[in-house]
């Protein structure tokens, strides 16, 4: 691997802890509680910072065809889905625990292949998948006080981004680019979350928000925004420089940096007994063993 492929990843690792620290600051330390509003805002101005890098030339993205919108309409109501559900757990789950329960999605995913396609599954997968849920079960179990609202969110969640990658991995045909894919995202998440912001009530609650005319919400609201789209664009680069179980590992590895990081931080206020930290370490070690038996299959197929 090259330096710019290293450099690639490391910019990817953090603006990964970033995003996701913004994101926990605004939901649980700042208290907004309105997914609506909050992913709303992020995916509108995904959408525009999108549309002002592809006209400066700095991205491509070529005419959506009607056909190739249909085809991506299922995709982009998971996408709606995976977005709301996890920032409403995020909100409520330490950022250790949400990647323990997210981890699934992972598993959801391989049973969703080895069903559809009739593939075998390795003893490396079947242990790895083992230890995933397990570490899952055992942190629900032990943590009681963070659901049932949390987990039925985490669970919404990781089965709505388990079944896109599994809509992708199905896909006979892509016909659009994965920005061009992100991009839809953005315009039907942004029209379909204003649309639910009356319904549910969210908008007249922010308009309500304490801290809504302070600079530090202001604040956390944009970098929030910013950084989720750089994480976007620093991922479909890497994706489409790096192989896929490189790109594997370097999630692994952001999201342990992002776990790590999360527990120094007394604004998250991250408390965790041994068992649940059993459990992390365990979930963390169930997807090693799960990329590895990613590589080795790859290898030797």
């Amino acid at each position: 691997m090259n330096e710019a492929r290293v450099i690639l990843a490391l910019v990817f690792c953090i603006c990964f802890t970033l995003s996701y620290f913004t994101n926990k600051y605004v939901l649980s330390v700042l208290k907004f509680t309105f997914p609506t509003i909050f992913q709303g805002w992020q995916t509108s101005t995904g959408a525009l910072l999108l549309l002002v890098t592809w006209k400066l030339g700095l991205v491509e993205i070529n005419g959506l065809s009607r056909s190739a919108v249909f085809s991506q309409l299922p995709g982009s109501f998971l996408f709606i889905g995976n977005i709301y559900a996890g920032s409403k757990a995020l909100s409520l789950l330490p950022i250790p625990f949400f990647f323990v329960l997210q981890n699934i999605s992972e598993v959801f995913a391989f049973l969703s292949v080895i069903f559809t396609r009739q593939e075998k599954a390795t003893w490396r997968k079947l242990i790895s998948v083992c230890l995933l849920l397990g570490s899952a079960v055992s942190l629900i179990v032990y943590n009681p006080r963070f659901g049932p609202s949390g987990y039925t969110w985490a669970f919404i969640h990781l089965f709505c981004a388990g079944t896109y990658k599994v809509f992708q991995k199905n896909s006979k045909t892509r016909p659009l680019s994965d920005l061009e894919e992100q991009f839809m995202n953005y315009m039907i998440s942004t029209l379909l979350l204003a649309s639910l912001s009356y319904t549910t009530g969210d908008l007249f609650g922010a308009l309500d928000f304490p801290l809504l005319t302070s600079y530090i919400f202001h604040a956390g609201c944009l970098s929030s925004a910013v950084f989720g789209f750089m994480l976007m664009l620093v991922t479909v680069k890497m994706r489409g420089s790096l192989p896929q179980e490189h790109c594997g590992v370097w999630f692994f590895l952001a999201k342990v940096l992002a776990s790590g990081l999360s527990f120094y931080l007394t604004a998250f206020n991250t408390e965790v007994s041994p068992v649940t930290f059993c459990s992390v370490v365990l979930s963390y070690g169930g997807e090693a063993l799960f990329l590895y038996a990613e590589r080795f299959d790859k290898t030797f197929r």
